[in-house]
């Protein structure tokens, strides 16, 4: 019988509510809750929700609204400057997981591709555990917050560039043109939405800043049409909306938009984890445990060495390289999606897709708990380390 979504969001949002409240009695990360959560719910556990497909790509526009609410408390000098610093730091740090993650599926028996593959699952870290888990709020956290937009950001792009390379092995339609194409759109998308901002949108929110629901309107329509604007020309949504973002952090305004938008990042992204642990075929975990525990364990030791190492590089201290380190100690929510891709035009078979899916759960769950319970962060279990 086909369920409805109603009755979906009725499982998801009662169970969330209740195991939430168990997660807390007991001091566990509420994202853990949300994915045991979508295990127990699952087409591969209780089948109580099916259409995972469905709640995932509605989740998706969790991740678009993070992103914006990232560029809004971005003022463009720091996060050009920023940039620029880790650049060095984002391209050294892929390769040298994608090599860890290469290396070790090849001593598991998988194909050449499938290393490869795996490989590339390892270079990029969880821009909703980075972002969602760093305070937004508290002053002296500022360069942190930069230097983990900065590398996140840096890693988006060049996931994007693999994505495109992945989708072009099996379509004629992907070729040179369309990376020429996105490089030179992007500054041209930039350029265009802050001349938006400045002659257009600006006007419009100061002449009617007395009706709060228009400029909520607004920003959700700015925020959606920036984002299916870069995904037309060859770059992701996420992107875009962090580019609507940035465009209108130097507004006074920018600052109720985001106070105004975050219960509805919040409400997605519970959609968002729910959908990850819903979506894992646990009757496939047998044949993958094993690796992907190496895997995952190689992730969350070495991620944070390598991060803080490269980072003192370009002058950060230790302490400042050993937290971003832990903070952008997993794999990320782009993994999940190059195992998708790579499975559905046969580059990989189920078993490497599970491969980089089980290993990305896992890192995703233990570096939660390694962030919640030892730096500060909106979600903290101890009093101590909550952070706003």
């Amino acid at each position: 019988m086909e369920q409805s979504v109603v009755f979906s969001f009725f499982l998801i949002f009662t169970g969330a509510a209740i195991i939430a409240s168990l997660a807390l009695y007991t001091r566990q990360p509420l994202l853990v809750a949300y994915i045991l959560l979508g295990a127990l719910l699952g087409p591969y556990g209780a089948a109580m929700v099916t259409d995972t497909r469905l709640l995932s790509d509605i989740a998706e526009v969790g991740i678009i609204f993070l992103l914006f609410l990232l560029g809004l408390d971005m003022q463009p000098s720091h996060l050009y400057r920023m940039l620029k610093k880790a650049t060095l730091v984002a391209v050294l740090s892929s390769m040298v997981f994608a090599g860890i993650g290469y290396g070790t599926s090849k001593l598991f028996g998988y194909t050449e591709t499938e290393c490869l593959i795996v490989g590339i699952s390892l270079m990029f870290s969880s821009t909703i555990i980075g972002i969602k888990l760093l305070p937004t709020t508290v002053l002296h956290h500022k360069h942190t917050g930069e230097l983990v937009v900065g590398l996140l950001l840096l890693q988006d792009v060049i996931a994007i560039i693999v994505l495109l390379a992945i989708d072009s092995a099996s379509s004629s339609d992907v070729g040179p043109v369309t990376y020429i194409k996105a490089l030179l759109a992007f500054p041209l998308l930039i350029g265009s939405a802050f001349i938006f901002v400045k002659y257009i949108l600006l006007k419009l929110i100061q002449r009617f800043d007395r009706f709060h629901e228009y400029i909520f309107l607004v920003a959700i329509g700015w925020c959606l049409g920036l984002a299916e604007a870069a995904q037309a020309i060859g770059l992701s949504a996420e992107i875009g909306a962090f580019i609507a973002g940035v465009s209108l952090a130097t507004s006074p305004i920018a600052l109720y938009i985001a106070d105004s938008l975050k219960p509805l990042r919040d409400f997605f992204l519970i959609l968002f984890f729910f959908s990850i642990g819903a979506s894992f075929n646990l009757t496939l975990l047998d044949d993958v445990i094993l690796p992907a525990l190496l895997l995952a364990a190689l992730v969350l030791a070495l991620k944070p060495v390598v991060f803080k190492l490269l980072l003192q590089r370009i002058s950060e201290s230790s302490q400042m390289g050993w937290e971003v380190g832990f903070r952008l100690g997993q794999t990320s929510e782009f993994s999940l999606l190059i195992a998708y891709l790579a499975t559905s035009t046969l580059l990989i078979g189920q078993e490497a897709s599970h491969l980089i899916q089980a290993t990305a759960i896992l890192s995703f769950l233990v570096s939660s708990y390694i962030v919640i319970f030892n730096f500060p962060s909106p979600i903290a279990v101890s009093d101590r380390l909550r952070r706003d």
